[in-house]
């Protein structure tokens, strides 16, 4: 039988790694509304200075055929290849601060095997809490501040922040697994799923990557530079407005939003702060199409610049 641990190769920084780290863990996969999770990794990189103690085998993991790695061809022959990465990383925080980071591709095999090579990972360097995030479409407006269901076993961040709790059942994320193994060891873990205005869920949002810092912070302490994101995310904003004020019912659909979130924020009963009384979003295809137009003309601005 393969043991769990055959799955990585530790690193020789592993060693020098301090006991009773937070770690703080998002991997791309099935969903990833606003790029919240792809950006979250691409701003560590940048950031953080996060150095690998352990990485996966993506030949055990990865389906290629799905996820297909990128080569570079250059005019008559191959330069370069760039397998997908799962790591284990030490980073440090603005003021220095160590902690672990997960990030990387979701596996598409092996979940359980995965899940007990993690908590191996967890209990070999002593980890004291973990936090992952991760995010969702959802009808709401991009003129209110994103918000965040919150679960796993840290009551005092669910009372605090989660603003919709659902009873439901989706399809779940491998950190939803891990998750679940770790309440069973009463390690406290804390999950937080963005909410993503749905008609910009395929663009990368800066107002996502900036919640995803933030929730992390407000879970662990770390603390983090956003003045960079924070100005990306007024600029998107601003351009998307003007996108909405040139167009009367564009602007009358968002208003409905607005409305539902205002209404469900105060405290009306209704059965969420996503649908109306019959569980429906009137013509939301009619605002994402309105704004898909927006982000194309936004792109094809941004490959001339």
């Amino acid at each position: 039988m393969r043991e769990p641990e055959d799955l990585y190769e530790l690193t020789p920084e592993s060693a020098d790694v301090p006991r009773g780290l937070p770690l703080v863990a998002g991997l791309t996969g099935f969903a990833d509304a606003g790029g919240a999770v792809a950006q979250l990794a691409e701003y560590f990189a940048a950031t953080v200075d996060p150095v690998p103690v352990a990485v996966f085998d993506p030949d055990e993991l990865l389906d290629y055929r799905a996820r297909r790695p990128i080569i570079a061809f250059e005019q008559d022959h191959l330069t370069s290849y760039t397998p997908a990465r799962l790591v284990l990383s030490l980073g440090k925080d603005e003021i220095g601060r160590p902690f672990l980071l997960l990030t990387g591709y979701e596996p598409d095999f092996q979940w359980e095997r995965f899940t007990r090579a993690v908590l191996g990972l967890i209990d070999r360097f002593g980890v004291s809490e973990t936090t992952w995030v991760h995010s969702i479409p959802m009808p709401v407006p991009h003129t209110r501040p994103l918000q965040v269901t919150v679960g796993g076993t840290r009551q005092e961040l669910i009372d605090a922040m989660s603003v919709w709790r659902p009873s439901t059942r989706v399809p779940s994320n491998v950190l939803h697994l891990l998750e679940l193994r770790l309440a069973e060891r009463g390690h406290p873990v804390a999950e937080f799923v963005l909410l993503v205005p749905h008609y910009l869920a395929d663009t990368e949002l800066p107002e996502a990557a900036l919640k995803t810092l933030e929730v992390i912070a407000a879970a662990t302490g770390l603390l983090f530079p956003t003045e960079e994101l924070r100005e990306q995310s007024r600029e998107f904003t601003a351009r998307v407005d003007e996108q909405v004020a040139a167009n009367e019912e564009l602007g009358r659909l968002v208003g409905t939003l607005e409305q539902r979130h205002d209404t469900y924020m105060a405290g009306n009963p209704l059965r969420s702060p996503l649908t109306d009384d019959e569980g429906e979003v009137p013509t939301a295809d009619e605002l994402a199409a309105e704004l898909e137009k927006f982000l194309a003309i936004r792109r094809q601005a941004d490959d001339e610049a």
